[in-house]
């Protein structure tokens, strides 16, 4: 224990307090005579302190011992001997400074009393010495020093006797020794007091007074404190002595002292577990046979609750350390109640770095040593944490709280640990055996286990992002090799740290992306490939292996049924459909250097392919929407199912970390603190705010903002499903035969963040004691999904999914827009003729004219306000937005017609196709049949058979009757403006 630990509880000493009320006044004649005794003293201590250097201190300085043990002690010494030396020249000063004082004719003040003036440091001055002096008794320092060998000793043997008048020939010199080197230094200290009190006597009342009382206080203490140190010292002392060399080389610390013997107090521990118990000042001692465990008290938990539960005996106590629990049982309650308090003192003691003055404590000091503490604990026994080394908090003998672990093979885990297990967020890096490159783990753990959203950088270049159960992948994860060679993304379901379920596999250096199920790593059932020249095929896998016939969709619209090989060669018994119709069937080879050959039969009645086989949609049977992604479903059910506490939010959520390069300094980044955007979106702020937001509007206003947040719960499920989208369709996956594929789960997506924001409501509102509401309005679940969800989220699929729309839909765009050309080519008045709109119905006045300029070739200034609505169409992604655009520009037709007229006038269905064919022709929209389609497979349940499904009917039939126009109708154009 350093010399600084034992410190004594002083009023610090204030200059402002020991100036006088009237620093210039003169004290009487009485303090003046104190000041000349305490010259005086001074003056025989300095003295003698120039003896005992002379004539003890330097002849043992020079008598350097060549022993091991004896050096160690000789260092202490001559630390002990610096003690003295300051000690010396601070007695020096004082005399010198009273000296000069009191030879002048100047006035008096407390001031000029150094050792009342400079208390603080005369007090540290005497602690210092009187610390080390004890910690060289405690070693047997004195009697190792008298039987020194040095000639300088031995001459100086007799000078003890003039400082000991009662010494006699047959006191031994260790002792004598002993006490020449603390009796005049004690001495000296109650002529202080002394004399500090007879100069209190002869002050008034005033500040004075008061400074000159503390000071004999502190001094008075200071010299309890000296009993109590050489008494501690002497309690050890004979400790050492009764012990064998063995413990005493062992655990002999100059600056440890013993508190209490279980011979002078009588407890034992638990059955064979040891002879005496020894309780220090820093460790617990339990010594059994010829053999000792030690425990440092920093690390030692002591339990009365359950002492008394599972001791042997009535009366017992629970010792807690960081590997072992064991129990001391006395033979009554008081023993037991004393070792209680000893054990928790010295405890709490050790932790503050100080002992106690009065020993034992004053009233208020005795307090219970806190349960939480931050300490370094190295693991010795067997375990997990073998040989590794624990900085960080602790609670009841376990790592609890923020730590770091490092185990001697490279190993780090820096994170939250609960009840001595791994619990919480933390980082562990784990070295690679056959190369310098560590694996690192970012994850939640749970009871010592990766359990929960994470992140894993091998140091093989690979990622992982997903989720992990019992230290393995387990759920929906991504998988990622970005190094330059043999590149590939998984995204898709593990289980047992494996690939198994559905999954996505983008291989980038074929340039092709799996679809399908798999098994222990394996592609493993059905599957379809897509490559990125447009081939696209669905297969039956086994281990990795094409098994079975399939249907291979090539790029020129052509359709193979039947076998065919990784390469895409056909081979065995199929059937291949040509884009023109013609259909081949028969038996396949292709044998070494004479490419494909076939024997069977070429059908050539057909005119074109079927729509049916062209347009083929893949995996819809063999992969039903509610069966992939399960892994991400099945992380926000286990989330509300666990109640959404919040020690399993941030486990689901994740930590909002990307990669590495913001963690990979986590070595020294011990607590992993996040930033403070990542605190909002609290899980019982969500369940409290559900609440609030029933109503219709509040709720989509409330979904539209949750959606938009990864740190909202359903913003996380929303994100993971975008990611699981992109994976599957976006780049190479942008393939016509996927279409519906894509539909579905979108869709689908709707209805499973719909059912999960009940899932949360009907939890908030249990919290609560409420009762979830009755759906009053009839609406089912699907459609309320399809109404409320499925327009917030659609934006983020949008890109992906329309563009499947416009490769499914590009034959009839292509038609439509050469329709279109053909249109934009007629001036209004005679492409309102071509389209046989009534005449009355041209808004004529609109076909503003100038200078020789004629009517019949003004073009796009009819009906422009309905052109112009019509093409907004392309602005948003909404379908009920769209819908709600080609409503008004019914309505736009409709009023011009009305001010054409000169009249309200309703569009009956003959009157408003052909408008509606020429509005269209003039809005140019690129791939309308794409919007169509979206707007149709997607738009509210709710709105068939309305207004909104009326108008989108008769948009679609615009759409295909200008597809079906041919090429004449242009001409005819022409020779009739020819006439």
């Amino acid at each position: 224990m350093a010399d600084t630990a034992l410190q004594l509880r002083m009023i610090d000493f204030n200059p402002k307090r020991c100036r006088l009320m009237h620093p210039g006044r003169k004290l009487d004649m009485c303090t003046a005579e104190a000041t000349a005794s305490l010259l005086q003293v001074e003056e025989t201590f300095s003295a003698c302190l120039a003896r005992m250097d002379a004539l003890i201190l330097k002849p043992l300085l020079q008598a350097e011992p060549s022993d091991q043990k004896g050096k160690e002690n000789f260092k202490l010494f001559q630390l002990l001997n610096d003690r003295f030396q300051a000690l010396w020249n601070l007695t020096e000063e004082n005399h010198r400074i009273l000296k000069r004082k009191c030879s002048t004719s100047e006035s008096f003040c407390i001031r000029d009393i150094y050792i009342v003036w400079k208390g603080d440091l005369f007090l540290s001055l005497y602690i210092q010495y009187f610390v080390t002096f004890a910690n060289y008794v405690v070693v047997h320092g004195f009697e190792h020093a008298t039987k020194s060998k040095s000639e300088a000793w031995k001459h100086h043997k007799t000078v003890l006797k003039q400082f000991l008048t009662d010494f006699t020939s047959e006191t031994s010199m260790s002792l004598a020794l002993y006490t020449v080197l603390h009796k005049p230094i004690r001495d000296h200290i109650e002529k202080y007091i002394l004399l500090l009190k007879k100069l209190n006597e002869l002050l008034k009342e005033g500040s004075e007074k008061d400074v000159v009382t503390t000071a004999i206080k502190e001094y008075v203490k200071l010299e309890s404190f000296i009993s109590q140190v050489l008494d501690e010292a002497c309690f050890t002392k004979s400790l050492w002595k009764s012990l064998g060399y063995k413990f005493t080389d062992m655990l002999c610390v100059p600056e440890r002292r013993l508190l209490e013997d279980s011979k002078n107090l009588p407890i034992s521990a638990s059955t064979n577990r040891s002879d005496r118990i020894l309780l220090f000042d820093d460790v617990l001692v339990l010594i059994q046979g010829n053999s000792f465990q030690s425990f440092d008290l920093k690390l030692v938990w002591v339990d009365e609750n359950r002492g008394e539960k599972s001791a042997p005996g009535p009366y017992g106590l629970s010792i807690i350390t960081p590997e072992e629990t064991f129990f001391l049982s006395a033979k009554d309650p008081q023993m037991k109640a004393v070792w209680q308090w000893k054990l928790n003192q010295a405890v709490r003691q050790a932790l503050n770095g100080k002992r106690d003055f009065p020993l034992w404590g004053k009233t208020g000091e005795g307090t219970e040593p806190p349960s939480c503490r931050f300490f370094t604990y190295v693991f010795r026994l067997e375990g997990k944490f073998k040989s590794a080394t624990y900085e960080g908090e602790w609670h009841w003998g376990k790592p609890h709280g923020k730590g770091t672990l490092k185990w001697r093979d490279g190993r780090n885990h820096v994170g939250d640990f609960k009840e001595g297990l791994e619990h919480g967020f933390g980082i562990c890096l784990v070295p690679r055996r056959s190369e310098d490159r560590y694996d690192c783990y970012k994850c939640h753990w749970y009871k010592g286990k990766m359990r929960g959203y994470g992140i894993c950088e091998y140091g093989n270049d690979m990622v992982y992002k997903g989720y992990f159960k019992d230290d393995v992948r387990q759920g929906f994860g991504i998988l990622e090799n970005l190094s330059a060679e043999h590149p590939f993304k998984y995204t898709g379901q593990w289980e047992n740290d494996k690939k198994n379920g559905y999954g996505v596999w983008e291989d980038k250096d074929r340039g092709e992306r799996y679809i399908g199920t798999w098994l222990d790593d394996h592609k493993h059932g059905q599957g379809i490939v897509v490559t990125q020249s447009g081939v696209c095929y669905q297969r039956t896998f086994h281990a990795d292996k094409m098994v079975g016939s399939g249907i291979l969709l090539l790029e020129d619209d052509s359709v193979y049924e039947g076998n065919f090989t990784e390469d895409l060669t056909f081979v065995g018994k199929g059937k291949l459909s040509f884009a023109n119709g013609f259909i081949l069937e028969g038996t396949f080879t292709n044998k070494s250097g004479q490419g494909l050959q076939t024997h069977g039969i070429l059908n050539t009645s057909n005119e074109q392919l079927d729509d049916r086989i062209t347009k083929a949609q893949l995996g819809l049977e063999e992969f039903p929407v509610e069966k992939r992604w399960k892994g991400i479903y099945d992380q926000f059910l286990e989330f509300i199912h666990s109640g959404c506490k919040e020690e399993t939010e941030e486990s689901f959520m994740g930590f909002h970390i990307q990669t590495s390069k913001e963690l990979r300094k986590s070595q020294e980044y011990l607590f992993c603190q996040r930033g403070t955007e990542d605190v909002s979106w609290k899980i019982e702020d969500i369940l409290e705010e559900l609440v609030q937001h029933q109503g219709l509007e509040s709720l989509q206003n409330y979904l539209e903002k949750a959606l938009k947040s990864s740190l909202h719960p359903l913003g996380k499920l929303l994100k993971a499903l975008m990611i699981a989208f992109q994976a599957t369709y976006s780049g190479i996956g942008a393939n016509r035969h996927l279409l519906t594929m894509a539909q579905e789960e979108v869709k689908y997506y709707a209805k499973k963040i719909w059912e999960f924001y009940q899932g949360l409501l009907h939890l908030a509102l249990e919290q609560k004691g409420q009762r979830p509401p009755k759906c009053i309005d009839g609406e089912t679940s699907d459609q309320k999904a399809c109404s409320i969800v499925l327009p917030l989220i659609l934006p983020c699929f949008y890109p992906e999914l329309f563009m499947l729309y416009m490769l499914y839909h590009e034959r009839e765009d292509d038609l439509y827009c050469q329709g279109i050309v053909d249109l934009s080519l007629f001036p209004d008045i005679k492409l309102l003729e071509f389209l046989d709109v009534q005449k009355h119905l041209w808004p004529l006045k609109d076909l503003t004219l100038t200078t020789n300029q004629r009517r019949s070739l003004i073009k796009d200034k009819c009906f422009l306000s309905a052109t112009e609505c019509l093409q907004k169409l392309i602005t948003t992604v909404d379908p009920r937005e769209k819908l709600v655009i080609l409503q008004k520009t019914y309505e736009e037709i409709e009023s011009t017609v009305s001010r054409v007229v000169e009249k309200d006038y309703k569009l009956p269905m003959d009157d408003l196709l052909p408008l509606l064919m020429y509005v269209v022709s003039r809005a140019k929209i690129q791939h309308l049949g794409a919007e169509i389609h979206l707007i149709r497979d997607l738009m509210d349940p709710t709105n068939q058979g309305g207004l909104y499904d009326f108008l989108l009917t008769a948009l679609e039939s615009c759409y295909e009757h200008i597809q079906r126009m041919r090429l004449h109708q242009r001409e005819n154009c022409h020779v009739t403006h020819s006439s």
